[in-house]
């Protein structure tokens, strides 16, 4: 059984694809140092599993699913596009991660991962795929070496994550629940889609402005209010996350319009649907955290703009939202600069691959990046984040001075921001305001609020993004109608006459049960006492 287990924890996808050793590999198990002969490996995938090594007695131990499985995986590509691979490999997201696998993996005394990078790299000149045997035998070295131990631990963090998870939703589903009708307010229904036909909102109207620090003008997507609806006092801009499209959000600025909110929608050059296009061509490597400055200069042109009168938007009231990078953008643009000490916050928090939290990647690459210093909006009374992440950038320990408002959400199956460090870590982290907010929603995943329009849809999600229900969570549909109540709920409180100026005594937590979403409202004190428990 010991044999088998060593066996499957070896050929795993987690070790196998940062590894394919040459020679020899030595695994270091538990302060032992065990040496396989990667011939015989090679070997008994070249006979699909009918070796005579030792080594082969070894892997049959396996269940034959496991061990199907395991030839599988050796004999599959590991790498089948070759422009995408190269631009990937030479992003900063992918040095950092060659950087802390070679803390696993070690070719013969390379520390950094540089021969697996240039073998990888030879390898795609003369083919465009790359198999993990492929790469076994074309590796120029002696030994490799495996850190069994080192790589156990990365695998407990990543449990823990999961369980963090996990413990999240049986808290909230222990709480007691507002039952609720089948309708989201008067918002939309829960069958799918808005209550609010398209019809009564017209198109949005697209507009270019040029900008100093592009070579092409911005692309703006403005839905006005719509005629007859109520004069609101506030507007909206909305940012899209990375690799992130206005079409996205349609939903949301088509009823917000409908309801009397003036909303722009940026797409943001080099980390919209182009630059992802670009890279799954192979032209371009993927945007990161070096994307913020430009960002941030195009919310200011667009602000500028408006104020100046080449953009036509009723309101006297700012409100800032976004999705994952939008949702930072328009953090950091209402004044939260990041917290000194962030690059030892991230030798930490990067120790090992960082699987639990891949937002980490972004936060950490901010280190590298200057960062405009701009003025915060002197209009802004609100600010919305989908799915945002900044835990690294502004630790709770050490809270930041946003003067206004925020409304943070997320879902308990994000697993790129994860709401205890995120979405809750953040309320906890920004300057307590009394109408600020969480709201968490079970079974949304990162990508619940992403939908792209004009597909068949019926209210069962086929329009969404094209992703799976293992990326985009459950009845995601829903999920928007359930977060644009929230939003309309946020934005009519910043249209009253006067926000609280204290919190109240007790924290305010609402659960909701809306068919078979369950909605989860907290303030201040109820994100604080849901992460203590």
């Amino acid at each position: 059984m010991g044999v088998g287990l060593l066996a499957s924890l070896l050929l795993s996808p987690t070790f196998l694809r940062p590894l394919r050793a040459a020679e020899q590999l030595q695994v270091q198990l538990d302060g032992m140092s065990i040496p396989f002969q990667i011939t015989d490996l090679v070997a008994w995938v070249r006979a699909n599993g009918r070796s005579t090594s030792e080594l082969a007695i070894w892997l049959n131990l396996l269940e034959p699913e496991s061990r199907e499985g395991v030839l599988a995986l050796l004999k599959a590509p590991l790498i089948n596009d070759r422009s995408m691979a190269r631009q990937m490999l030479g992003s900063w997201a992918g040095r950092r991660l060659l950087d802390e696998v070679a803390d696993i993996v070690r070719v013969d005394e390379d520390s950094q991962g540089i021969t697996v990078l240039t073998t990888l790299e030879m390898l795609l000149e003369r083919q465009e795929q790359v198999s993990s045997l492929d790469l076994l035998e074309a590796l120029p070295a002696e030994r490799v070496q495996l850190d069994l131990d080192a790589l156990l631990q990365v695998a407990s963090q990543w449990r823990q994550q999961l369980e963090r998870q996990q413990q999240l939703v049986r808290r909230l589903s222990s709480e007691s629940v507002e039952q609720a009708e089948e309708r989201v307010s008067d918002v939309g229904t829960i069958d799918g889609g808005s209550a609010l036909a398209a019809g009564q909102a017209p198109d949005p109207e697209l507009q270019l402005l040029t900008v100093p620090h592009r070579s092409r003008p911005l692309r703006l997507q403005i839905w006005p209010a719509s005629p007859g609806a109520p004069q609101r006092q506030s507007w909206l801009v909305w940012m899209p996350g990375l690799g992130g499209s206005p079409d996205h959000f349609r939903w949301l600025g088509r009823d917000l319009s409908a309801r009397g909110w003036p909303v722009l929608v940026l797409e943001h050059p080099g980390s919209d649907a182009d630059a992802v296009q670009a890279l799954l061509d192979g032209r371009r490597s993927p945007p990161g955290a070096e994307v913020l400055p430009d960002r941030l200069r195009d919310l200011e042109a667009v602000l500028m703009a408006r104020r100046e009168g080449s953009l036509q938007l009723p309101g006297q009231q700012l409100v800032l939202g976004g999705h994952s990078l939008g949702a930072l953008t328009a953090l950091l643009a209402a004044g939260a600069q990041p917290q000194p000490g962030l690059q030892r916050r991230c030798a930490v928090a990067l120790d090992g691959l960082p699987l639990g939290n891949l937002s980490r990647l972004l936060q950490c690459q901010v280190e590298d990046v200057r960062l405009p210093q701009l003025t915060p909006p002197r209009e802004l009374v609100g600010v919305i984040g989908m799915n945002s992440f900044g835990s690294l950038l502004w630790p709770r320990d050490r809270p930041i001075d946003v003067a206004v408002p925020v409304l943070f959400t997320g879902g308990t199956l994000d697993l790129i921001t994860p709401p205890q460090s995120e979405q809750l870590g953040l309320m906890l982290a920004v300057s307590p305001h009394p109408a600020s907010r969480a709201v968490l929603v079970q079974g949304a995943s990162h990508f619940s609020p992403v939908r792209v329009e004009g597909q068949a849809g019926g209210g069962r999600g086929e329009d969404l993004f094209q992703l799976g229900e293992e990326l985009v969570g459950v009845q995601p549909l829903q999920v928007q109608a359930l977060l644009e109540a929230e939003i309309i709920s946020f934005l009519d409180q910043l249209e009253g006459p006067a926000l609280p100026s204290a919190p109240p005594a007790e924290s305010r937590v609402l659960h909701r049960r809306i068919g078979e979403l369950h909605l989860h409202r907290l303030d201040r004190g109820g994100a604080a006492r849901l992460l203590a428990q």
